[in-house]
């Protein structure tokens, strides 16, 4: 009798705790407001948010849980603070549309924060006006996946990043589209981590920015008319692979910027319209392969202090300049690109020019030292000079040459 009455209340209990696994939010619910249900869950339960507007800010999710945005319910902040900080582990947060997070000089305020979280997963959420949108501190093993982030930047001082993370490792940020922020994606002292199929535009510093981050690699992205496509500065061993870099245009803009960098490998991306396709300052040991510059101003801007880089296998293809540098003495190797300004034979029919191409003009180093002298671009004398300077070379790098030019283009992967 004894031994009925305890099973009968073991079942009556254990209902109720799976009951309470599931907890909903909205009007008709017993919680009208998304903080109150995450103060009151216990660790490891859902909470659905039905559709409806919240206007809700500073949510702290201290402990495990799955918040799970039905219809994409509308979160607002109400300009005052962030949304959403996280300081748990395990944490899920899906399916909300955020919008209107406060903008402070002196914090960070974020839609989405992640601070000393591991094992995060911020998927399939919309942020709109929310001055940084997902934000990463001290966070490991997360992911950042299917994210709609977009801005109102105006300037970059009073502007944040649309997905930030810093001092974080083994991070996946994969299928996000980041818009009109001071830059897409930001990462400072990131390791081992992956950029992989976002979108990242009319971002109004870079679309990518990297500092001081380690062993980490990009690929299948686009990042197109932004201030600047993508910066690595200060970072070693980073692959990129199979990008993007379109429509980067200004005065200082470039698809590529490679500041103190080494040993990283640069394969397969596609830099089509910007007014510098790769711009090299510090950059050492890198691999640039089965790469396709195509119409912009100059393809690569590579400066005297990059050293033993490999220049293999590329297709250069109607760039106003090919390649420009600073230096009289060339320190890389250039070998087996296609180039569409070249103008040698082919007599052995081997698929290999016999004569040696060198990419860098005349003209393209007096506009290097005199930017207005680009207005007589299209001239007749300009034509003459550069002719002059490949007769008798005398302040372009006599060294920097295509030793076996190809003589068609590159069928790249």
């Amino acid at each position: 009798m004894i031994t009925s009455a305890w099973l009968f209340l073991f079942a009556i209990v254990s209902e109720q705790l799976q009951a309470s696994d599931t907890l909903n939010v909205g009007k008709a619910e017993r919680f009208t407001r998304i903080g109150d249900a995450v103060k009151a869950a216990f660790p490891g339960a859902v909470i659905r948010v039905l559709p409806g507007f919240y206007q809700e800010s500073n949510i702290i999710i201290d402990k495990k849980l799955h918040l799970l945005g039905v219809g994409f319910p509308v979160i607002d902040g109400n300009q005052k603070d962030e949304i959403f900080t996280v300081v748990a582990d395990s944490v899920r947060i899906s399916g909300f549309h955020l919008q209107n997070c406060g903008i402070s000089f002196v914090k960070d305020l974020a839609g989405i924060r992640v601070d000393q979280g591991a094992h995060c997963v911020i998927e399939n959420n919309r942020l709109f006006n929310t001055f940084f949108g997902i934000y990463l501190k001290n966070a490991r093993d997360c992911v950042i996946r299917d994210n709609y982030v977009e801005g109102l930047a105006k300037d970059e001082f009073s502007s944040g990043n649309a997905i930030h993370i810093w001092y974080s490792k083994n991070i996946t940020v994969e299928g996000n589209t980041c818009l009109q922020h001071r830059d897409g994606i930001y990462l400072e002292f990131v390791e081992f981590s992956t950029i992989r199929n976002n979108t990242s535009e009319k971002n109004l510093r870079y679309g990518l920015h990297f500092m001081f981050s380690n062993n980490d690699d990009y690929r299948w992205n686009v990042f197109r008319n932004n201030g600047a496509g993508v910066a690595v500065m200060f970072s070693k061993n980073i692959i990129m692979e199979d990008n993007l870099f379109e429509k980067n245009w200004g005065s200082n803009s470039y698809g590529l910027l490679l500041k103190d960098i080494t040993d990283g490998e640069i394969v397969r991306n596609r830099f089509h319209r910007n007014t510098i396709g790769i711009y090299g300052d510090g950059a050492n040991r890198l691999r640039m392969a089965h790469n396709e510059f195509m119409q912009n101003g100059w393809a690569l801007k590579i400066l005297g202090s990059c050293y033993d880089n490999q220049v293999t296998a590329n297709n250069f293809l109607d760039n106003t300049f090919d390649v420009i540098t600073n230096a009289t003495v060339n320190n890389n190797h250039y070998h087996g690109n296609f180039w569409s300004d070249y103008t040698g034979y082919d007599l052995d029919r081997d698929g290999v020019g016999d004569v040696p191409y060198k990419p860098v003009k005349l003209f393209s180093y007096v506009t290097s030292r005199v930017p207005q002298a680009i207005i007589i671009l299209r001239s007749p004398f300009v034509d003459l000079v550069n002719f002059a300077e490949k007769v008798m070379p005398s302040l372009t790098p006599q060294t920097l040459e295509d030793a076996a030019p190809l003589m068609k283009i590159i069928a790249l992967p």
